[in-house]
């Protein structure tokens, strides 16, 4: 699918002399306003023009622009990263540049203005790949790794740029499993791995996540009676973001949804039931030691309604910390499509 780069002019074939600066800002991760910023303050960017105002990027080019990205993910400043860069990668150099995010080597034969010679992404092997600071991704998604280098960063126009590019390429769904989650589970392993040192990383993708979900989200749709969904964390549970991404993929499908949070108060979970009458309750315990059996089976053994056509919601326990803690009768859906299509058929069958 392709894109503007953001200043009205639209990416291009790069065979037809390299790639615009939209597909370089997407491989490297960064906003193309970022791009663009270098280039005028730094001197960084393409060595020529090619067919009237387009920019493009040759291989040497974006070589240099790798040396940058790997230099400022360490906390040098951009005129100097750029200095350093420039001086490394002389413009008729081949790329080369083994402490920049992984993109592919060009073939060593290819002539650096070739479009053979552009870098290429190349197969990853599970588990080896990594985001500019030994973040391990595994095989994933190009974007994943746009993602965590804007994220170790800090990059925050980037991030929000990259992730709503995410949802709007591939979808809620498939933008989630595929790229958003495996980014914050190696963000998880790499701040537990380090003492803490990344915990800011975490927080400030995770701060992110929720904003592209509720900017790419269309409004909640009107509810009637049965056929809303509540979803609130369990009390002690803080962990909301799981729950804001099937809240923001209920809105997508129009379907009517009520979010409620972390760590609900158990008088205020029943208080919520009984008040919108609701098709599903999805519980969320990331910990097993917030799960309770108490709470979900009370739940589903609510009703509400009029006389005679009294109803009961469908409980689904979502999240790893009911895992070997199943409720009898009581859905557990294990990812994020699986939980779309229980709440929709309980819609449906209302």
């Amino acid at each position: 699918m392709s894109r503007g780069d953001g200043d009205g002019r639209h990416d291009e074939d790069p065979r037809r002399g390299g790639l615009t600066t939209g597909e370089v800002a997407r491989r490297l991760g960064v906003a193309p306003t970022t791009v663009r910023s270098w280039d005028r303050r730094y001197g960084i960017g393409p060595d020529e023009h090619t067919g009237g105002r387009h920019r493009r990027w040759t291989a040497a080019d974006v070589a240099r622009l790798e040396r940058m990205c790997a230099l400022t993910a360490t906390g040098l400043p951009p005129a100097e990263a750029a200095r350093t860069a420039l001086g490394d990668a002389p413009p008729d150099a081949a790329p080369h540049t083994p402490a920049a995010p992984a993109l592919g080597d060009a073939p060593p034969d290819a002539a650096p203005h070739t479009p053979a010679a552009l870098p290429q992404p190349r197969p990853l092997p599970r588990g080896r790949s990594r985001a500019g600071s030994g973040m391990r991704l595994g095989d994933v998604r190009q974007e994943s790794r746009g993602i965590a280098r804007a994220a170790l960063r800090l990059d925050a126009a980037a991030l929000d740029e990259l992730l709503l590019a995410a949802i709007a390429d591939h979808g809620l769904v498939t933008a989630w499993t595929e790229v958003i989650m495996p980014t914050l589970q190696a963000t998880g392993r790499k701040w537990e791995s380090s003492g803490e040192k990344y915990v800011e990383v975490e927080h400030f993708l995770s701060w992110h996540v929720s904003g592209a979900l509720r900017r790419s989200s269309p409004p909640v749709a009107a509810d009637g009676p049965g056929t809303t969904t509540v979803l609130a964390c369990v009390p002690g549970e803080n962990h909301t973001l799981p729950l804001e991404v099937l809240a923001a993929a209920l809105a997508e499908r129009g379907l009517p949804v009520r979010m409620f949070g972390g760590a609900l108060p158990v008088e205020s979970v029943v208080a919520a039931v009984r008040r919108t009458g609701p098709a599903a309750v999805g519980l969320w315990a990331q910990s097993r030691t917030t799960a309770s059996r108490p709470l979900a089976q009370h739940v589903a053994a609510m009703e509400w309604g009029v006389r005679g056509a009294r109803r009961k919601p469908a409980v689904l326990t979502l999240g790893p910390g009911w895992a070997g803690q199943t409720v009898a009768g009581l859905s557990h859906p294990p990812g994020l499509a699986e939980a779309l299509a229980v709440v929709e058929s309980v819609v449906s069958g209302r």
